[in-house]
């Protein structure tokens, strides 16, 4: 069955046509301080991960690369100061607005912003040298759609690169993040950004997403080859790449 995820907002069921509202509203609703609480929620590791995300993805001048759900700005800041041709597109155009700012506050004018669908991208085929979404696919309603249309809007050659939050493979390490997201992660929402709710839904979003193994299957599915898996932290997240070829 393709798209499972797709009836489910976090642990709510829900009519599929409904998921992408809702997810976009999440996204409104914590876009002024998702920088801030991501920090908080990972101890600031997540800055780690994204530093290697980016050595994997190996940027190379004159490349043209989409990072899709790049809101933020974080990852495509990276890709562009290694001199690659970056388009974020993001499906909130408030996070997009809060990634725009921070691209104009360090002086880069040269990212291109745009608001789109992850299961529907606004560009061409065979576009991209590079596809990179980064805690983003969790957040898609149809998660084999989203692989399909990466592929599609990658040239010939062209890699593909998902940082998500994953299954935890070491035993010890799995009870006390579980307790983590749990309870500390909502109750930071709650201090932090005065909405539990938003969080809590971020929580279950991680427990739903396909494993490791199962994630790197689906990517075969929808074309993608030489599929890849990265663990970072002991699968608090994992790298999944793959090629268009």
């Amino acid at each position: 069955m393709k798209n499972p995820e797709a009836a489910w907002f976090g642990d709510r069921a829900v009519d599929p046509a409904e998921k992408t509202s809702l997810v976009r509203g999440v996204f409104s609703s914590v876009a002024q301080r998702y920088a801030v609480m991501n920090d908080l929620m990972s101890l600031g590791i997540h800055r780690v991960w994204k530093q290697r995300f980016v050595a994997k993805v190996a940027p190379r001048a004159g490349e043209r690369m989409v990072d899709v759900a790049g809101g933020t700005g974080d990852i495509a800041l990276k890709l562009a100061a290694a001199g690659a041709e970056v388009t974020v597109c993001d499906l909130n155009p408030d996070m997009v607005g809060v990634g725009r700012d921070r691209a104009l506050d360090r002086g880069r004018l040269d990212i291109g912003w745009s608001v789109g669908n992850a299961q529907a991208l606004p560009f061409p085929d065979n576009s991209f040298d590079a596809y990179t979404i980064a805690f983003g696919l969790r957040n898609v309603t149809e998660i084999d759609t989203a692989l399909a249309e990466a592929r599609r809007v990658l040239r010939f050659g062209g890699r593909f690169f998902c940082l998500e939050f994953s299954t935890v493979v070491v035993p010890g390490l799995a009870q006390a993040y579980d307790l983590h997201s749990r309870y500390v992660i909502p109750a930071l929402g709650s201090a932090v950004a005065n909405d539990r709710g938003s969080y809590q839904y971020l929580v279950e979003s991680i427990r739903r997403f396909p494993p490791q193994a199962e994630l790197a299957t689906r990517m075969e599915a929808e074309g993608l080859s030489r599929v890849s898996v990265e663990n970072l932290s002991g699968g608090i997240a994992a790298i999944h790449g793959g090629w268009k070829i």
